[in-house]
């Protein structure tokens, strides 16, 4: 049984740092990328990170891009996302996802796009 924990999320004041860490487990993941999405109250879940199981192809959602960083550790089943310089409009439930392509070359922003989801992390950043 797959299962993905994220853990790391808390309350934050605006500016400062939070780094978020997802834990997989149940199978192996080998040739899968992986990717972040949050949910904020009343909207819809979007992206905000992925990256490929080489970790040479990662993507970012423009609004956290430069101040968001996706990382990994295979040897760990691991997958971190660096958040610096927090803004009040990224308060969300984060929650990592395993993507359903094997091997893959391209970027994948779509939530269909993934098979495995964690059960999600609260980040609240503070003004």
């Amino acid at each position: 049984q797959v299962q993905l924990v994220e853990s790391g999320g808390g309350l934050v004041q605006a500016g400062g740092s939070l780094r978020l860490s997802c834990a997989a487990s149940g199978r192996t993941f080998s040739g899968y990328g992986m990717g972040w999405f949050r949910q904020a109250p009343g909207k819809e879940r979007e992206f905000v990170a992925s990256i490929s199981w080489s970790g040479g192809i990662i993507y970012y959602a423009d609004s956290v891009k430069g101040r968001f960083t996706i990382s990994r550790d295979n040897a760990k089943n691991t997958v971190y996302l660096q958040m610096n310089s927090l803004e009040p409009e990224d308060t969300a439930v984060y929650y990592c996802a395993v993507q359903r392509a094997v091997w893959s070359r391209s970027y994948h922003l779509r939530r269909d796009e993934y098979d495995y989801w964690g059960q999600g992390t609260q980040v609240t950043v503070s003004s």
